[in-house]
Order: C-alpha cells, then structure tokens, then sequence
C-alpha cells in the first residue's frame, strides 16, 4: 500500500490465480495419464471383450423377450389359438355375431334413429376385429420351435450377463456406455502428449505474465524501501535513537500470493554496530518505539478509520515515553487513536480515559470498562506515578501532566 501497488497488486493476484489453476490443471491431467497409462493394458483388453460383443442399444431386452417366447411356444400358441377361435375362427365367433348384429339392425330401419349410424358402425368394428384377427391367425402362422435359435439367444445373453456381473452393471446399455468410456479414455491417453504440452504452455505462459506484474510490484518496493527507511530514521530519532541505521531488504523469493519478494527490516541502533533483522538486535523498548515510529508513518500514508497502539510504549519511560505520546496525540488529529497504556505520560495526554478492570462474582469472572470523569482521572493517573499510595505529590503530578496536553 505504501508503495502504491494497490492496482498492481489486484492484477497480480488474478494472475497468481490464473497460474495456480493452469498448474493444478497441468497436474491433474499429468495424474490422471500416469495412472491410465498403468491401466492401459487391461483398458485396451476390456475395450476388446466389449467390442467383440458388439452389442446394439436395448439389446438384452429384445433378447430376453425372444428368449422367453420361444420357451413358452405352447402357451403362447395355445392363447393365439384361443384368440382366433373367439375372433372368427370358432364356431361361435365374434366377427359372426357381429354380422348377426348387422343383418337384425338393417332389418330395423323404421325403428333405429338414422343418424346413430348403428349397422355403419357395427360394420367399422367387423373390419377392426378381422384385421385383428387376421394379426393374430399369423402370429400363431410364424411362430414354430426352433431350438437352435433358442440356444443361439441363451449363449448370447450369458455373455452380456457375465460382463455386466464383471463389471458390475444392470443391463447392456450400461455396458455400451462403459464401452464408450473407455474408448474415451484409450482416445484421451493416445494424445496425452499433445494434452499435457498445451496445458503445460498455458502454465509457462500464466507464469510469464504474473511474474511480469510481481516484477513491476517488486521494484516499486524496492524504491519505497529507500524512502521508507528514512523516513523511519527521521521518525525514530527524537525516540531517542539517534544513532539509528534502518535498511529494508527486498530480495528475491520464490513466486507467492505477495509476489516475488523476501522483505525484511535489518537495523543497527549504535555507531559501528553491523546491520541485523530487528527480531535479533532490538530490545523490547527498542521495538515499542520502531513499532510507533512505522504505524505513524502508515497513519500518515494511508487513510485509516482508526488505529489502535496496544501498549506500543512497552520498555520506555519518562522523556521517551512523553514523546511516544506526544507522537500518538499528533496522529490523532486525523484519524481516531486508541491507545492502551500503563504509563501515565501517555494517559494524560489523551482526550478520554478508559479504565479497563475485572470483576467477579459467585460464579465467573467479568471484563468491565468504564469511562473516567476528571476527577477520577486526575486519581488514576496519580495511582500510575505513585503506585498504590495516592497522596497529594502524586496528584499534583498527575495534574500538572494532564495539563501539558
């Protein structure tokens, strides 16, 4: 944000994510070749028992009706008979019945009402029956035992039933389907070079234009390292580090969410001491102060809401202290500071005081915070000097402070 990367950074972050997901792709698909290629055999040896089979949608259906047909001939052929008979080949039948009706509704015509259409309409259902009829009678015509093609039907369905129960499958249309599965598989595997290098060079290629943005991002970081450095000197020098050396280091890194860049803060706070990372050098007052110096810095830079120093003046005092204070007061004045403290150089220099305590009762334990009038500030702020003895020095003190705001 410093250094102004806001757009930079948005770009290089769609980038980043466009390049972990062309390597994710790349992986995946490398994966999923390396264990085909493993199956590739028994692939291509199952692809060619199903080809072999070389069945035809709704297969085993058609099949298994046939099949139970031809096992029932003489049920089957005793019904059709049976059909026939009532149709029009029996000595009673219906088609004669119906010609029956005919002759006695023409035979009527001065009583049935013409427009019932009564013998017409019989004559429309004699016809239907006979077409039906004549269905039938060739049925019962082509239907003859025929044992081989029984026994051709059962081997073919014992074959379509052990692949399915081998791979454990319904019907032959799953079978078909498995089929095309792994022809797609075998197709897939077959031009997995041609695969793996286009999605190898969407890679190299999502690689090449993040590492482009993280370039710009990282010499942008490199010119606001300088300015930041002393701008951090400056600010640090009426802390009471006068002697103050701040390097920021922007090296390179392997590619990551942030970019391309190692940051780290190398300081030295006395004459002719070597440049060292501030976790290693500083001491906790020493820290506290950099700490306040870099979000005073950030606060002047960057348009916060607010900003919160918890305990930043930890492992200073007296004039230090009232410095920190003065330095958090002055950042105050643009943006809302909230600042937790033990040192009462530090509280009397805020507009409202907030004491922070806990309370107990039969059961559990209560954080409370209450806001302080004057008077109870001018004591708090006393107890801060003085410890638990407030007397009259200590709240003379403690006015006096809270005065030079």
């Amino acid at each position: 944000m410093l250094a102004g990367n806001d757009g930079r950074l948005k770009e290089y972050a769609t980038r980043y994510n466009a390049l972990r997901d062309a390597v994710r792709r790349f992986k995946a698909m490398r994966r999923q070749v390396e264990r085909a290629r493993d199956d590739e055999e028994y692939i291509r040896f199952q692809l060619e028992q199903l080809d072999e089979l070389a069945l035809q949608p709704d297969e085993q259906t058609a099949l298994e009706a046939e099949r139970d047909l031809l096992q029932n001939l003489t049920s089957v052929k005793s019904l059709l008979s049976r059909a026939g008979n009532a149709l029009s080949l029996g000595q009673t039948n219906a088609i004669d019945l119906i010609s029956e009706a005919i002759d006695s509704c023409e035979e009527l015509s001065n009583v049935l009402n013409p427009t019932d259409d009564i013998p017409e309409r019989l004559a429309s259902v004699k016809i239907e029956l006979g077409d039906i009829a004549s269905t039938i009678e060739g049925l019962f015509e082509n239907l003859h035992a025929d044992p081989a093609r029984l026994e051709a039907i059962q081997e073919r369905l014992n074959s379509i039933y052990s692949l399915c129960h081998k791979h454990r499958i319904d019907d032959s249309n799953k079978l078909i389907e498995l089929r095309d599965r792994l022809r797609d598989q075998l197709r897939d595997l077959d031009n997995s070079d041609d695969m793996l290098a286009g999605l190898e060079k969407e890679a190299r290629r999502a690689k090449a234009l993040a590492r482009e943005t993280a370039l710009e991002i990282s010499e942008s970081r490199k010119c606001e390292a300088l300015r930041f450095s002393e701008l951090l000197r400056e600010a640090a020098m009426p802390l009471g580090m006068k002697n103050l050396r701040v390097e920021i280091q922007v090296e390179p890194a392997d590619m990551s969410e942030t970019g391309i860049d190692a940051v780290s803060f190398m300081v030295a706070f006395n004459k002719n001491q070597p440049l060292m990372p501030v976790g290693t050098t500083a001491s906790g007052g020493e820290v506290s102060r950099l700490m306040l110096c870099i979000k005073s810095i950030i606060a002047s830079r960057i348009q916060l809401p607010a900003i919160i120093f918890d305990e930043v003046d930890t492992g200073v005092s007296g004039d230090v202290a009232s410095r920190m204070g003065r330095m958090m007061r002055g950042i105050s004045s643009s943006i809302q500071v909230t600042a937790i403290t033990h040192l009462p150089q530090v509280a009397a220099l805020g507009d409202s005081h907030y004491r922070v305590y806990k309370e107990d009762d039969e059961h559990s334990t209560h954080t409370r915070i209450s806001q302080l009038s004057d008077e109870e500030r001018v004591n708090a702020i006393a107890a801060m000097l003085g410890g638990t003895q407030i007397d009259s020095a200590a709240v003379s003190a403690a006015k006096s402070l809270l005065n030079s705001k």
